[in-house]
Formats: structure tokens, sequence, C-alpha cells
């Protein structure tokens, strides 16, 4: 009772979502003031600036190959034996494959701010990770420190300890990140009036409202009479001439799509959602403008990288270490995305790179063609010198071999 009440006197004197209180934490702020138009996870993502920077944040992420690797005193090696690289790999739960369970987190994440999965175990080694939506799962802090999943599904709710469910959360009050969904309520509903407005003209074939103005009172019957009659000059797209007659005239009153300036504001909106989710408009399509990053494709996608998705995969890799992974396996084990395919230059800025680190001794020919998925050479496993391009350890042998000779 103590914990609802001090929830619900949270909600009415204000607060900030970073305050980490006893009970429900909250994800979204408390709205001074109602936003344009109802907002949801569904009407957000109709609006095309939407639906693309989540699209782009969600498929490239999953796209990316998923590598676990041992960690050892040589360096490390792709683990390919170890289970959860297997196991994420192939099917983490018996719906999805790799790239749509982590589509679905990266939906989640990207638009609701949190992520949950549910944690399936046999043997102390995890065997599912079913994704939760963010929209069904309540997140509570127990006095004890302990946190909590009230996860609602078929008007049933369960009770999840922490240990049971993986959390990846953005910034916030170290329990629950915050929503850019619902911190961005008021943007997202202006974009979606917008759309809204721009389909009523539409519908309306570009006709605006006004009214009929008369020299002359009518009666009620005259009235009802004159709006069936004339009722297509704001209504439809029946385009057939209309005579006025008896000194009557029309005079708009709307707005028409030049004075609210529609155009204008749809671009300014298109370029505030992508700011939302920290997404170049250029990416999703907008030629409209330019951009400080470059014009070219690789230094957009290396800013991209660098500066959005990079903060994403660190979390999520981070995520898996610390909470997937036992103590043994966290001193073994590292995993990490594998984004050197979307950063790879140009062939020859490649092969200039290659050669420059074969002759400097620091990769071997075989090295350079596993990197471009060639077949190895013979002989190409050895380091190179940048004298003669021979083997290193052919270089002492041969060394020896001249001060013999010498007389």
């Amino acid at each position: 009772m103590a914990t609802f009440w001090s929830d619900m006197w949270s909600k009415l004197v204000g607060g900030t979502t970073t305050e980490r209180n006893i009970g429900t934490q909250y994800p979204q702020p408390a709205y001074s003031e109602p936003a344009a138009v109802s907002v949801t996870e569904d009407t957000a993502m109709q609006v095309s600036a939407v639906w693309a920077c989540v699209r782009l944040l969600s498929e490239t992420v999953s796209s990316l190959p998923f590598n676990v690797y041992t960690k050892d005193t040589s360096g490390r090696q792709l683990a390919e034996s170890f289970y959860f690289h297997q196991f994420i790999n192939r099917k983490p739960n018996r719906y999805q494959t790799r790239q749509e369970f982590f589509e679905t987190m990266m939906l989640n994440l990207t638009l609701h701010g949190n992520a949950y999965a549910k944690i399936q175990r046999i043997n102390n080694k995890i065997v599912s990770l079913l994704p939760m939506m963010s929209a069904q799962v309540e997140v509570q802090l127990l006095n004890d420190g302990s946190v909590v999943y009230e996860y609602t599904r078929d008007n049933q709710t369960e009770v999840l300890a922490e240990q049971s469910v993986w959390h990846i959360k953005l910034y916030g009050n170290g329990i629950i990140g915050k929503s850019p969904l619902a911190f961005g309520r008021n943007m997202f509903g202006i974009a979606q009036a917008a759309d809204q407005t721009v389909t009523r003209i539409y519908n309306n074939g570009g006709k605006r409202s006004g009214v009929l103005t008369l020299d002359k009172m009518l009666t009620p019957e005259q009235r009802e009479q004159i709006r069936k009659n004339f009722s297509n000059l704001t209504t439809s797209t029946n385009d057939r001439l209309l005579v006025l007659e008896m000194g009557m005239k029309f005079d708009p009153i709307s707005m028409s799509p030049q004075d609210i300036e529609l155009l204008a504001s749809r671009k300014f909106q298109l370029e505030e959602i992508c700011r939302w989710f920290g997404v170049p408009s250029i990416l999703v399509n907008d030629t409209s403008g330019s951009t400080a990053w470059g014009s070219g494709i690789e230094q957009l996608v290396q800013g991209f990288y660098k500066l959005n998705l990079r903060p994403y995969l660190e979390r999520i890799e981070a995520s898996i270490e610390a909470n997937l992974f036992t103590e043994a396996e966290q001193k073994g084990y590292q995993v990490e995305f594998d984004f050197e395919g979307l950063l790879r230059s140009d062939l020859k800025s490649r092969l200039e790179g290659y050669r420059t680190a074969v002759a400097g001794s620091i990769l071997t020919p075989n090295e350079v063609r596993r990197i471009e998925g060639w077949g190895s050479m013979e002989g190409g496993d050895d380091l190179l010198s940048q004298v003669n391009m021979a083997p290193l350890r052919s270089l002492g042998a041969r060394q020896n071999e001249t001060q013999i000779t010498q007389p």
C-alpha cells in the first residue's frame, strides 16, 4: 500500500525518471501538456521517418555477424565450439533466428528504451531467450534492492526474478531506461497530426472549409437545402460546376497548405525525428539537404557507426557478458558484433593497406586472404620481411650461412 501511494504521489506532484524510488519504475516523463494527437507505438510507426529510423537501426544491428571469442595470453580465438556461440547463432528461441531475435530486441530498445528477453536455463546453460514486448513489462524495485519484472499477457501477469530476464536498457536511473517514444511524444504527435491533415486534404480533393453568405434571412429548411446542394464546395472530389445565385458568396475560413507551410513543416519533422533516434536524415532517403559528415558513403557509415551504432553494440555486448555468462565464462570468453564488413573501404584501398601490413610483418598473406574470404595458399602462413619479402625465420639462417661462407 505504501508503494501504491508513493507512486501516485510521484505522478501527481511530478518528479523525474532518473529518480530511483522503491516501487514501479517509469520510463516516461510526467506530461504537463497533451500531445497534438494520441501517440502509441503503432501510430508513431505509421510516420515514415519513424519507421525508417527504427528499421535502419534494427536491421543493421541484426545483420551483423555475432561472434564469441576465447580469451588467453596469446590473444583471442573464435570459440565456435562454445555452446553460447552455437545457440545464439542458430535459434535463440523456438520462433526466431538470430537476425529476427536481434531485430525484435532493437525494435523495443530504440522505441521504448528497454528490451527484455525471458531466460530459460537447463543445467546452468541458456537454452532459450524469448523477447518480451516492452509495453507488456513493468519493472519493480523492491525494498531489499532486488528487481522483479511483471510480464502481462493474455490477461495474466507473470512475476519474474531478475535472474530470469535479460534486460538491455538505455540511459536512465540504472534500473530502467528512458523511452525515446515517450519523451518524443510531442514531436511524434505533431508529425502524426501533419500526416492526418494531408490525408484530410486529399480526401476532400484539396478543398477548404468555408461559409456561404447571403444578403437575406433564410428559414431552417432553406439553410438545410443550401447545405445539401453546395456541400461539394468543401468536401469530396466531385468537381462539377457549381453556380451561386441570389448574391451568395463563398468565403474560405480554413488555412491552406501554403498558409500553414505544410511542406516545410513536414521536412522539419523529418529532421527532428531523425535527431531523436540519432540517425543522419540522409540515411533515410532525405536528399533535400547536406551533411557535415562528408559526402561519401564510407564517411557516412563510419560516422553513423561511431556516433550511433557503436553505443548500441557496446551496450548489448556488455550486457550479454555481465548478465548471460557465468563468472567463469566471463573470464574466458568475450562477445563482439563484427562491424568490419560495413566499415570496409573499396578494394583498391584495402589491397594497399594489406600490402603495407604484409610488408611490415603485421599480417601473413594467408591472414589477408582469410579476411577477404579467399582460400589459403601454400607457404602463406609465414610473416614476410620488407627487405626482400622472405620469411622471417629464414633471415637468421641466411645470416649464419653468410658468416660461415666468409673466409
